[in-house]
């Protein structure tokens, strides 16, 4: 058996002493608990024996029990529900996440952009459009009133001279050029065909362009020329396919119907080729139509066709230069021939000269 001679032990909220061996004193630092009174308890090795004030109904080891457990900080919840590790799946299905939720927001921003970028594109397009239509419109209005100014600037004046009235829809433009698609007649023939339809061969002050379409009025005769079918219209009368051999040599200008018969045969021929291109070109299947390759085929085709046309014009005038007919003839000769490479040099030194 073990005595104590003296023992103190200091806590927060009691005061452990021990005077004897058989006695220990427990002084309470808490008002509210020490209630004026301190405790005395009888221990012994065998059993222990506590003497309380006779105002306290509780055991020594339940109210030790709740001091310790007021003295110990309340557990947080915060703390209590986090989890001490955090496994790898999860922390890369978190950072997944607010990868998926990051480009989500820059995927919505930059389709509002696009959204708004429309429709400034929109509004700047149908203001355009509108500014364009007005500005035709008062075009069109200062135009309408600058012809009605000059016919009546025309009729005052003809009215101070004497001279008769314009028939109505006739300015001084019309009355004194021919269109390009007016087909011209001869003044006494045309004459002529006036009193055959009992009207005045001539008004006073009339032009012969006036008198012209004075007659096709009174006929209703279409003036545009007849246009043929092919992959370029044009006016030219296509030549029987034994014509088509172009000669060896131009003829002179002095001959202007073997010239005529010239461009015709030259026209003939260019429609023969670009529709022969043409037909070869639709005849193929539509996967190879689609290819890049087939693509450019068409592009080419359709890039000669209309880079043709002003050709086409100059053979319809007749005022080709013999510098420019001379080595087309003797291209499209060597090409009937099947003398393609000499047909090849021939346009090189067109195109480019003797480099």
């Amino acid at each position: 058996m073990h005595r104590l001679s003296s023992f103190q032990c200091l806590h927060p909220n009691f005061l452990l002493r021990a005077n004897s061996p058989r006695r220990l004193l427990f002084e309470f630092k808490r008002p509210e608990i020490q209630n004026g009174s301190f405790l005395v308890a009888s221990l012994s090795f065998g059993g222990a024996r506590a003497l309380y004030p006779q105002t306290s109904s509780m055991d020594f080891a339940s109210l030790l029990s709740a001091q310790i457990s007021k003295s110990k900080p309340p557990p947080s919840s915060e703390s209590a529900s986090q989890n001490k590790y955090i496994r790898r799946g999860d922390l890369e299905a978190a950072r997944e996440k607010a990868y998926a939720e990051e480009q989500a927001a820059l995927e919505a921003a930059r389709e509002e952009r696009a959204a708004k970028k429309r429709k400034r594109e929109e509004e700047e397009a149908e203001a355009s459009r509108i500014r364009e239509e007005k500005t035709r419109r008062l075009a069109e209005e200062s135009k309408r009133r600058k012809e009605e100014e000059d016919r009546e600037n025309e009729r005052r004046r003809r009215r101070r001279l004497g001279l008769p009235e314009l028939p109505p829809g006739m300015d001084d433009n019309e009355s004194t050029q021919l269109r390009e698609d007016e087909e011209d007649i001869p003044d006494d023939e045309l004459k002529s065909k006036l009193r055959e339809l009992n009207e005045p061969a001539v008004l006073f002050g009339e032009s012969h362009i006036a008198r012209l379409r004075r007659y096709y009025k009174l006929t209703n005769k279409a003036i545009a020329p007849v246009l043929t079918e092919g992959p370029i219209p044009t006016t030219l009368v296509p030549v029987p396919e034994a014509d088509i051999l172009v000669p060896t040599r131009i003829p002179t200008k002095s001959d202007l119907e073997g010239r005529k018969f010239l461009y015709r045969q030259l026209a003939t021929y260019f429609t023969l080729v670009l529709t022969e291109w043409s037909r070869d070109l639709a005849a193929r299947d539509r996967e190879t139509k689609e290819s890049s390759s087939g693509r450019a085929a068409e592009n080419t085709m359709v890039q000669s066709r209309e880079n043709m046309r002003p050709l086409f014009k100059r053979f319809e005038r007749g005022d080709l230069d013999d510098g420019l007919l001379e080595p087309i003839v003797q291209i499209v000769r060597a090409c009937q021939e099947r003398r393609y490479v000499d047909a090849n040099d021939g346009y090189l030194k067109l195109s480019i000269g003797k480099a």
